[in-house]
């Protein structure tokens, strides 16, 4: 009978042993699903985050594309108004000095009229 009870109390020392071990094992791998998942959720949101500021940045390199060619664009038709400018500067500048030359010639006949009429009044 004594050995039936020490086989008795050693049998149910490697049971609660055995129940101990299984409990701790199975704690730690519910700790390590519940870990796993958890770094799944964390990698799949930074993985989300990265998707969209991926697509932020190709939308963003898009528009300075596209303001880039509009400027270029504004960027050459000021200097076409430039050219323009400076052309009308210059045709300006041609009229006023052929207004100048004009009043002068203009100056020049009503001196020459009124020295004819003078001549005319004299002989009369």
């Amino acid at each position: 009978m004594n050995l039936k009870v020490e086989d008795t109390k050693e049998g149910l020392k490697k049971l609660i042993f055995n129940w101990i071990f299984l409990t701790i094992v199975f704690v730690v791998i519910l700790f390590l699903v519940f870990k796993m998942y958890y770094y799944k959720h964390l990698w799949e949101k930074a993985e989300t985050k990265r998707k969209q500021l991926k697509a932020n940045l190709m939308d963003a390199e898009i528009l300075i594309k596209k303001y880039q060619i509009q400027l270029q664009r504004s960027l050459g038709n000021l200097e076409l108004l430039d050219d323009e400018v400076t052309k009308l500067k210059n045709d300006l500048k041609s009229v006023k000095s052929r207004n100048a030359q004009m009043r002068t010639e203009n100056e020049q006949l009503k001196r020459k009229i009124r020295e004819l009429e003078n001549k005319i009044e004299a002989l009369l």
